[in-house]
């Protein structure tokens, strides 16, 4: 039985979860390695253009792997037919505006994760395994979802999350630059953990979050940004009609300086995935997206206030 009396908890609203009928775990890295556990595969083939955490499971469970390639629509450049009965493709959502390549990819692979860290409103595809990372759409310090068919026979702990606070409490209350390293170190410390069950904290901050107007800000904003951007995005960046995306990605020859120049003007654009850069060749297309690509902010804490801020230290550059 739960206490009764005492002091208050942290108010929180209850609605319901976005991804209700999904498991709930604690990282998205751990989702990725219940699927490859539950389904015995032996070989995955992974994007070059992903996050290195990507091979923190397949390194733990000794799996084979091999990299891929994509082409400048984000659709892999690969020969489906050679995968076999123990082996795995996994297909990244980039930026969550590629809904319609993982439906590309899903009619030609038998075997398929889609990876939909920077695709949280993207529903999973029938008998698809599928898994997302929502800290990357919300404030929330850990957890993830995962839709698959096969469950592993195994108990697992509930993950704690109240330790890992100090980086969002710190930003509401003082700035993002003073708790920077304490976002970090936060990051750093998911590596190698096991596979736990999303903690109770995550999950009412996750049935407490209002989506849809989130998604309608998030889609606005983007939209704001296209429409001012899109003839210098070297990027096919359009909106599919049910998207809602993570960042608006900005492909530019100057990528490297304009970034530095909106950091400067406190405007944090993130770098996705340098670890890129040492796993392919300087001529392929991944290490060019991995320098030039510049992510901008569209998220629910903005308008077009911000976006319009955006756009003019770009045109100023």
């Amino acid at each position: 039985m739960n206490s009764i009396g005492g002091y208050f908890e942290l108010e929180l609203p209850h609605r319901e979860e976005y991804h209700k009928n999904a498991i709930r775990l604690n990282t998205g890295r751990n989702a990725f390695e219940y699927v490859l556990r539950a389904k015995a595969y032996q070989k995955a083939y992974l994007p070059y253009y992903t996050c290195d955490v990507m091979l923190q499971p397949i390194q733990k469970l000794n799996i084979e792997f091999e990299f891929y390639s994509i082409d400048e629509f984000f659709q892999p450049i690969f020969d489906f037919t050679i995968i076999k009965d123990d082996e795995v493709f996994v297909y990244n959502n980039y930026f969550g505006i590629c809904d319609n390549q993982v439906n590309k990819v899903a009619a030609k692979c038998k075997n398929l994760i889609v990876d939909n860290s920077q695709a949280f409103y993207s529903l999973p595809l029938p008998g698809v395994d599928t898994f997302y990372s929502p800290r990357k759409f919300f404030g929330i310090p850990d957890g993830a979802y995962l839709y698959t068919d096969t469950l592993l026979d195994e108990s697992f702990e509930t993950d704690i999350s109240y330790q890992r606070f100090e980086h969002l409490l710190g930003r509401a209350d003082r700035s993002a630059e003073e708790f920077y390293t304490v976002f970090r170190k936060n990051e750093e410390e998911f590596s190698n953990q096991p596979i736990k069950h999303m903690s109770r904290l995550t999950q009412k901050l996750l049935s407490g979050i209002d989506y849809d107007t989130i998604a309608a800000i998030r889609r606005q904003n983007f939209d704001i940004l296209h429409s001012h951007l899109k003839h210098s995005n070297q990027l096919k960046a359009d909106l599919e009609i049910e998207a809602v995306p993570m960042t608006y990605p900005l492909l530019v020859s100057d990528g490297g300086q304009l970034r530095e120049k909106l950091i400067q003007n406190r405007i944090y654009v993130a770098t996705y995935w340098p670890n890129v850069l040492k796993w392919c060749d300087e001529k392929l297309l991944e290490n060019k997206l991995t320098k030039e690509i510049v992510f901008l902010p569209i998220d629910q804490r903005y308008d077009e206030v911000e976006m319009k801020s955006i756009i003019e230290v770009i045109e100023n550059v």
